[in-house]
């Protein structure tokens, strides 16, 4: 399991999770707000990520944490 706070948010990752590669983002007080897939930046919830999630993903991925 990975897990990295930035931004106001929490997003975890687990190992041997299912296809397709994805994220769990939740907010910093716990309340869960969906999944983002990797290669497409995409919800697989019924929600639409902010650009600022997607922003600190894309900034994750370059630090090369995810």
């Amino acid at each position: 399991m990975g897990k990295v706070r930035r931004g106001g948010y929490v997003f975890e990752w687990w190992i041997g999770d299912h296809d397709p590669r994805h994220i769990h983002v939740s907010k910093m007080d716990g309340r869960i707000l969906g999944r983002v897939v990797l290669a497409t930046k995409q919800s697989m919830d019924d929600w639409i990520p902010p650009k600022k999630v997607l922003q600190l993903i894309e900034e994750l991925e370059k630090e090369g944490r995810l």
